[in-house]
Parts: C-alpha cells; sequence; structure tokens
C-alpha cells in the first residue's frame, strides 16, 4: 500500500489544532505514512498555521498549497494527488488510534470500496456535545444502509470515483460533505471500526439546537441541491 494514499487538510487559522492532527498521522503504524503527502491546503492563514505545518517536515511528507472555503482547499489538494486513494481530514481532528489509518486502506483495497468513513468523537466534551456526535454516528450507520452520508473530518475515498462524482461542490455553502457522499453507492461505502476526535467549537458557536435544526433540514432537502448552495450561516458564523 505504500504510495498508494494522499491525505489533504484545509486550513485556516488552525494553529490551535493542526499540529494535533499531524502528531496523531506521525503515530499512525501505516508503513507508508513518512513518504505520503499531507497537503495542507491554506485559506490564507495569519496565526502562524502554515509555520506550523512546515515544522513537521522531518517526520511527514508536508506541503501546503493555496485554499479557500473547505471544498475549494479540498479539491485543491486532490488536483494535486496522483495516487489511487486521497483522504480527507478536518484540521481541528486527530486520529487517537494508530492502527486506523492502516485498517482503512486494507478495507478499502480489500472491499474495493470507493468511500470509507469512522465514528466522529468530541475531545472533552458535554454530555450534550457527545449525544449530537452519537446521532451523527447513527446517521452514518443508517447510511451505510441507504444512502451513504459521510462528514469531511474522515472520508477516505477512491480517487477516479472522487473525481466521477465531480469532486466537491464549491458552489456549495453548506454541508458540501454530505452532498458529495450521498452519490456513493452504497454497496461501496463502510464505516471502519474507530474513530476520530475533534471538538465542540461547532456547537459552541451555533448552539446544540441550531446544529439540530440544520442537520435535520439537510436530511429534508436531501433531494434539492439548491438547498445546499444558499448560504446557510454555517461558515460565517462556525468557520
Amino acid at each position: 500500500m505504500v504510495g498508494e494514499l494522499t491525505i489533504v487538510i484545509p486550513a485556516k487559522n488552525e494553529v490551535a489544532m493542526l499540529p494535533r492532527l499531524l502528531e496523531s498521522l506521525c503515530r499512525q503504524d501505516y508503513s507508508g505514512m513518512a513518504q505520503t503527502r499531507v497537503l495542507v491546503a491554506d485559506a490564507g492563514s495569519t496565526d502562524g498555521t502554515v509555520e506550523a505545518a512546515l515544522g513537521f517536515r522531518d517526520r511527514l511528507a508536508v506541503e501546503v498549497v493555496p485554499g479557500g472555503l473547505p471544498s475549494v482547499g479540498r479539491n485543491a489538494g486532490a488536483k494535486l494527488a496522483t495516487t489511487k486513494y486521497v483522504l480527507f481530514l478536518d484540521a481541528d481532528v486527530e486520529l487517537p488510534e494508530p492502527t486506523l489509518l492502516r485498517r482503512a486502506l486494507w478495507r478499502m483495497e480489500r472491499r474495493e470500496l470507493h468511500l470509507a468513513t469512522t465514528n466522529i468523537a468530541c475531545r472533552q466534551g458535554s454530555f450534550f456535545d457527545d449525544l449530537l456526535y452519537a446521532g451523527n454516528n447513527l446517521m452514518q450507520r443508517i447510511g451505510s444502509f441507504t444512502k451513504p452520508f459521510a462528514t469531511g473530518m474522515f472520508m477516505l475515498f477512491d480517487r477516479e470515483v472522487f473525481w466521477a462524482l465531480g469532486g466537491f461542490n464549491e458552489r456549495a455553502l453548506f454541508a458540501e460533505d454530505y452532498l458529495l457522499s450521498k452519490g456513493v453507492a452504497r454497496q461501496r461505502f463502510r464505516i471502519v471500526r474507530g474513530r476520530v476526535l475533534t471538538t465542540n467549537r461547532r456547537f459552541q458557536k451555533l448552539g446544540h439546537w441550531r446544529m439540530v435544526w440544520m442537520f435535520f433540514k439537510t436530511m429534508v432537502h436531501t433531494w434539492d441541491e439548491e438547498y445546499f448552495l444558499e448560504d446557510q450561516g454555517y461558515w460565517g458564523e462556525a468557520g
């Protein structure tokens, strides 16, 4: 599997979070980790994010490329990839289990999958934080039997399928990850055992009930692509 993976991380002013993710990548037992390109798609950070990322070049093949909104940054990184698989990670996650990446790639190869994701847990979250992420995990599980649902926190794609689906819709202003993942054939989608850890900052900025309401509206409008192109106020407040 060496040389089979490129990792893309969209980022903007993530100096407090990105090093945790990169450290967790360093701890992965995937044999090709040191040679895997890690593309940080930076959207004009002013807090030292770029310098923090490049500080890992002695342990990871980190490169910084121009980014933008998450969909723009992810596509920009994917355009530079030549590997069979592309893994999209959010800058505020970390992989606490050193076997996760290796197992996810093994599953992709063995099952000839188009997309794999994993569960999400909140680092030092409240009861309501944990409850909402548990709900997200449940919806991912349900989606594995109906219509695939994965978030940009961890999306491992077959690169050719990713582009066949059109990549991330750069016009989408909300739930661009769901908009893409629901186009994957459910037979080619799996949830890998394990989890990534993230923060509760989305809930802190938007509020738990508003996040629930936005999630509900996303499900209701699943067939209405125009809905995702409308500004739902997500990035302006939670970005």
